[in-house]
């Protein structure tokens, strides 16, 4: 299982990512179409089309790590967005990853200090 430190950003890749992408293909996805910076210590997530690979690059001191993980059967559920990229909860991913599918999912409205959201 794939564990982060507390406060670590997580981003979805909205669209479709081609699978064969790896180390440079993925850091220029996100410096270019995000205008993020790969090496920053967010994560980033993607998807092929058929939603059943996905990917997670992150950066770890030292290097990139590439993650990927293949469905035997099943896709993923993927949340739709306007946006070219979906923020996440660490608990919203282990979801994903889990087989849930977040849009029947609804968090409680909980109070957040706005320093640590």
């Amino acid at each position: 299982m794939l564990t982060f430190l507390p406060g670590t950003q997580i981003f979805l890749v909205a669209g479709p990512t081609d699978m064969r992408l790896s180390y440079n293909g993925l850091t220029a996805i996100v410096a270019n179409a995000l205008k993020r910076d790969p090496l920053g210590g967010q994560i980033f997530v993607f998807s092929n089309r058929r939603r059943n690979r996905l990917k997670v690059l992150f950066w770890e001191r030292g290097g990139l790590w590439v993650c990927a993980k293949r469905l035997e059967r099943g896709t993923f559920a993927w949340p739709e967005t306007a946006n070219i990229s979906l923020e996440l909860s660490q608990e919203e991913l282990m979801m994903l990853l889990g087989g849930f599918d977040l849009r029947d999912i609804h968090p409680r409205r909980w109070y957040r200090h706005p320093i640590h959201s």
